[in-house]
């Protein structure tokens, strides 16, 4: 399987079972492309296996600030954006639609 379209995959699947809660799906409505990058933001760092705070040194902000942009209370800036890409070694990709 494309792992782009397996990573789309689990993230459907995460998505689907995050709906089903009543609150959560409110956000989502409200919130739900932040909550995306959020989401994707959270999965990268785990992947590297590197802590909040360390992300935070790497993009020269607070672990306060990582912890809100994973919770999806964080608005993000293309800057931030480019800067978590580059310590994961990523492009960032920006459509509209």
């Amino acid at each position: 399987m494309n792992k782009k379209i397996k990573k789309a995959t689990d993230f459907q699947i995460y998505l689907n079972k995050q709906l089903k809660d009543k609150d959560f799906r409110e956000l989502y409505c409200e919130y739900g492309k932040q909550l995306e990058v959020a989401y994707q933001i959270a999965k990268l760092r785990k992947h590297a296996k590197i802590t909040q705070s360390e992300l935070a040194k790497r993009i020269g902000t607070t672990q306060s600030n990582i912890a809100r942009m994973e919770r999806g209370q964080q608005n993000f800036t293309i800057d931030t954006l480019n800067k978590i890409a580059h310590t994961f070694n990523k492009k960032l990709e920006v459509s509209i639609g």
